[in-house]
């Protein structure tokens, strides 16, 4: 019967990734950069460590381009067919990441348990000074992403990848050290596995939120029960059902709701209360009201609250 639906700005312009472009371009840059010249090194010099490092490169760099990928079609306009845009191909980006991430990890592992049983000969200075040259590209890449990292979940995974890297690099150097000064060729197996194994905390929790946004969960910090309790305490409004929020990409949740009202046609004094509670204290700007009065509200069926 009545209805009030308000967005701040276009569904491109709130997206959070878009302002952190040029920052994963520079990224991505570095990263290829330094890749190629792991991947050559960890070959050469024999190390697992090295190598677990550069496969951590490899990741971060389809990561970035991933990302920078997700960027590109989540500025695209909507279409009638796709009312929000390729938005949500920035989650889906980062959900790949962080799976293909985790299968490096099982790949990293298994290579450290055949090396314990097959040791190789392993070359310490070349390896340390490509573990050097890794520091410091990667320390570069945190510094770029760090900005981004806490407002977007793409550029949070990227971070992430590239945070990994830069351990990477600190535990190939401790173990081209330990390689150089005893001898312990065992050690960079074991340091390999525990690069792998450190960033997998990391990795599941950035596959969680991926996997609730998908999964239109409620966004953190929102308390669907708590703000029906608020909603029902507004002049006017006799009760609140159908309430839902969910996050469409990193820094664009949306909220809607039923609203059963006593008056209809003065309902707009409602909206505007519902519409600034949500900004004020969710930050949410994407809102859609339906007011209804209990007849109306009577013929439909909803989901609880």
């Amino acid at each position: 019967m009545g209805h009030g639906h308000s967005h701040g700005g276009g569904l491109a312009s709130g997206s959070a990734a878009a302002r952190n472009k040029g920052r994963l371009g520079w990224a991505l840059v570095l990263t290829l950069t330094y890749m190629l010249a792991e991947v050559v090194g960890g070959l050469l010099t024999g190390s697992l460590a090295l190598l677990a490092d550069a496969a951590h490169m490899v990741t971060d760099a389809g990561g970035l381009a991933l990302a920078l990928l997700a960027i590109h079609y989540a500025g695209k306009a909507s279409t009638p067919d796709k009312s929000f845009g390729y938005m949500r191909f920035e989650i889906l980006a980062a959900l790949a990441n962080a799976v293909v991430l985790l299968g490096v990890t099982a790949y990293i592992l298994y290579e450290a348990y055949r090396r314990f049983m097959q040791p190789t000969e392993i070359l310490g200075w070349p390896m340390m000074l490509v573990a050097l040259v890794g520091l410091g590209v990667n320390l570069i890449s945190m510094k770029l992403l760090s900005g981004g990292s806490s407002e977007s979940l793409n550029v949070k995974g990227a971070y992430f990848e590239v945070f990994s890297d830069m351990l990477g690099s600190v535990g190939v150097i401790v173990a081209a050290l330990t390689v150089m000064t005893t001898g312990w060729a065992w050690v960079d197996p074991l340091i390999g596995a525990a690069i792998g194994l450190f960033i997998v905390p990391r990795t599941w929790r950035l596959l969680n939120e991926a996997l609730h946004i998908l999964l239109e969960g409620t966004p953190p910090g929102v308390d669907l029960a708590a703000l029906k309790t608020e909603i029902e305490a507004m002049p006017g409004v006799r009760r609140a059902y159908d309430l839902h929020a969910w996050t469409l990409t990193s820094g664009f949740d949306a909220m809607s709701g039923h609203v059963v009202v006593d008056d209809v046609v003065g309902s707009s004094a409602v909206i505007r209360a519902i519409r600034g509670l949500m900004k004020e204290r969710h930050g949410i700007e994407h809102v859609t009201v339906q007011v209804e009065d209990e007849a109306l509200a009577a013929e439909g069926t909803h989901l609880p609250v």
